[in-house]
């Protein structure tokens, strides 16, 4: 499928567009409203901003980013994985610091997207990105045990050591605070899928733990007063900003960048196997990129496409990005009509929210296969990326998952085989091949596998120990590459057997292979008649040249 711009995108999506669409995005745009207010708010909470600052994220993610997605299906807002970094960094460089990284890498995602880089998100093997995904779900889940249990300890550079502390005691939970969560946990993993579709449980959850809280006068956190304004008064002001503190802002622009990046294209690819429709990769990395250009403006904290609403958009019927328009008008009329109720809504509730959410954003399928099929080094990437997520600073742990993905590729694709055989008269005879001068001296080395820089001491040690060779005929069939270490590796081979007094010759070599040959000014040296299309017609004419092992023919 070519790729195509934003202006064929809505020409395609909005074709034969009729009132009974509308009413199916109308109504996916209301259910995924529905799910999303909840979430909005206690991923505000969670990135260490306000619920607000969640609230305004999703109204204008969902406006600005809905209409520039590169797909009918894309929904975006505050996210548990990008809270989980934020909490983190809020912490580190405050608001003001993560308002102006998310502007930096919202000017990064635009120019990935200009300059059509997304593809590249699919170098990064699945065991590295399902490690990150359970790293972040700990991160969050841990984040909110203080909530959870009404208490407040001491702060931590890294979830792990936060929940170590935990272990050390000095602190009394509130059971009220603890009762109150557990309300909103136990609704969300009992509550029917079926019912969820009409009531989220999320929603109906932080509903029953705000009543209970009211009607018993517990002594509980609240989220406090959510402005009636998209605008907050907490935003980014780039006159007041100290713009020398640049350099120390690169790091988490990297982290923020590299998280929207590999988020949103992961949703893509998730929605885009439900419902068919590709996702054009590029075009939203412009759209991500634009929305969190403009979100610190109005005090939002950085977005990303949120797999779980755009499933929700999708089951409900939305049928083009009128779907995420219409959720994010939804939000702004509660932020209007229900600002003083959810006001009043328990942080423990929110609590629970995550809790759940964080347990739900594992890829248990993922996992159950990797550790049932016992696919070792998958399961070391998976657990080596996980902790290193939790442990550590998120950039280092996302540079370690880079890392780490680059060692796993290069290790998968250094796999060359290399397999020596005399040429065997009587097999050839099979094959209907006649050899009138049968000669010993005469070798066929089948490779397979990438001939690169990594599987060049492979193939030299592969073929070192031939000795007295007339003939030596690579098999090339199944090399669909070479670098420049392989063609080195290749000259020296050459040079070797032609100081024996024999010949280098080529079967079934690939049209890109042969073109790096030739550059390299390897087919110039062996000669272009050394090169054929199978190893038997070039053992044919192996047999014609004189074998000074065995005598002039």
């Amino acid at each position: 499928m070519p790729r195509r711009n934003l202006a064929q995108l809505y020409r395609s999506e909005f074709s034969g567009y009729n009132l009974t669409k509308f009413r199916q995005d109308l109504l996916a745009g209301l259910t995924v409203a529905a799910v999303a207010l909840p979430l909005a708010l206690a991923f505000g909470v969670a990135s260490g901003a306000t619920a607000a600052a969640g609230l305004v994220t999703a109204i204008i993610a969902g406006l600005v980013i809905g209409a520039l997605s590169g797909a009918p299906y894309q929904i975006s807002g505050p996210t548990g994985a990008m809270s989980a970094v934020l909490i983190v960094l809020v912490s580190r460089y405050g608001l003001d610091g993560i308002w102006a990284a998310g502007l930096l890498s919202g000017v990064l995602l635009l120019l990935i997207g200009l300059l059509k880089l997304g593809r590249f998100i699919a170098f990064i093997p699945s065991s590295v990105i399902t490690g990150f995904t359970s790293g972040i779900a700990l991160i969050i889940f841990i984040g909110q045990i203080d909530n959870f249990l009404g208490v407040h300890t001491a702060e931590h550079e890294s979830a792990l050591q936060k929940l170590l502390g935990y272990f050390e005691g000095g602190f009394t939970p509130n059971w009220h605070v603890m009762l109150i969560g557990m309300v909103v946990i136990g609704l969300m993993l009992l509550w029917p899928r079926k019912w969820d579709r009409v009531v989220p449980a999320s929603l109906l959850g932080i509903i029953a733990a705000t009543v209970a809280a009211v009607a018993t006068g517990w002594q509980v956190e609240q989220i406090g007063a959510i402005p009636q304004t998209l605008l907050l008064a907490q935003r980014f002001d780039p006159l007041a900003f100290d713009w020398s503190q640049l350099p120390a802002l690169l790091p988490p622009t990297l982290t923020i960048t590299a998280l929207g990046t590999v988020e949103s294209l992961l949703c893509g690819a998730v929605a885009a196997n439900m419902t068919g429709i590709r996702l054009q990769a590029n075009q939203e990395l412009v759209g991500q990129g634009i929305g969190n250009i403009v979100l610190p403006f109005f005090g939002g904290v950085p977005a990303t496409a949120a797999i779980a609403r755009s499933s929700v958009g999708i089951k409900s019927g939305g049928q083009t990005r009128l779907t995420s328009i219409i959720h994010a008008l939804g939000l702004l009329l509660s932020m209007f009509l229900l600002a003083p109720l959810m006001a009043r809504i328990p942080l423990a509730a929110l609590a629970g929210v995550l809790m759940v959410t964080a347990w739900r954003m594992n890829e248990w399928h993922a996992i159950r296969f990797m550790f049932s099929h016992r696919f070792k080094t998958d399961i070391g990437a998976f657990l080596i990326t996980m902790f290193a997520t939790i442990s550590l600073d998120l950039t280092q742990a996302i540079l370690i998952g880079s890392l780490l993905a680059g060692a796993i590729f290069l290790n998968r694709i250094a796999s060359l085989e290399v397999e020596v055989t005399k040429v065997d008269p009587e097999r050839l005879r099979q094959r209907g091949v006649q050899l009138e001068h049968p000669c010993e001296h005469m070798h066929v080395a089948f490779v397979t596998g990438p001939l690169f820089f990594a599987a060049t001491a492979t193939f030299g040690e592969a073929l070192s120990g031939l000795n007295n060779t007339h003939a030596l005929i690579l098999s090339m069939r199944g090399v669909p590459l070479v670098d420049t270490a392989g063609i080195e590796a290749i000259r020296k081979l050459h040079e070797r057997v032609r100081a024996q007094g024999g010949t280098l010759m080529f079967a079934g070599v690939h049209k890109n292979v042969k073109a790096m040959l030739e550059r390299g000014g390897l087919v110039d040296e062996v000669g272009e008649q050394n090169f054929f299309w199978s190893s038997d017609q070039a053992i044919m004419a192996a047999q014609k040249l004189a074998c000074k092992f065995c005598g002039e023919r």
